[in-house]
């Protein structure tokens, strides 16, 4: 994978202030496109395809919803909280605008392990692989994802 025109502006767009306070990058410093390459691989290491934790969190998010607001439990074993925030963020590979919705997933027996996943955190990882950078609040971590998810 290269570091095409689309991943620099993408890069500079997740720099912290532009679209949000913290960025998307967290403590990193790579390129984004060696930071996708590598959670690649470790989704790949573990097993896990980027459709399936994609349509996992999806459908867990969508339940969440049916709270409104309030924690609730899906399928036994997640608890859900999705809130909705007035505005919309922007793609960094300007490719839409999202609603600020985020939602904290996290196992039913280990309520300490969790996934603060938004609409914008779940597109760009859908369509781009990007998990975000070590350190950001966002990240959706491969390994993370398998504890949490059952993946």
């Amino acid at each position: 994978m290269w570091m095409t025109p689309e991943f620099r502006k993408a890069q500079e767009n997740m720099q912290p202030g532009v679209i949000t306070a913290d960025g998307f990058l967290g403590d990193e410093t790579r390129p984004i496109i060696e930071i996708i390459s590598a959670d690649e691989e470790r989704m790949a290491q573990l097993g896990i395809e980027f459709e399936e934790a994609a349509a996992r969190m999806r459908r867990v998010i969508d339940e969440g919803r049916k709270g409104l607001g309030e924690p609730i439990t899906v399928d036994g074993k997640w608890v859900v909280r999705v809130d909705e925030a007035r505005g919309f963020l922007a793609s960094p590979f300007e490719d839409g605008i999202f609603r600020k919705v985020n939602a904290v997933v996290s196992r039913k027996e280990d309520p300490e392990r969790q996934l603060l996943v938004s609409e914008l955190s779940l597109h760009l990882f859908e369509k781009y692989h990007f998990c975000q950078g070590k350190g950001s609040p966002f990240r959706l971590d491969p390994d993370r994802l398998r504890q949490v998810l059952d993946l």
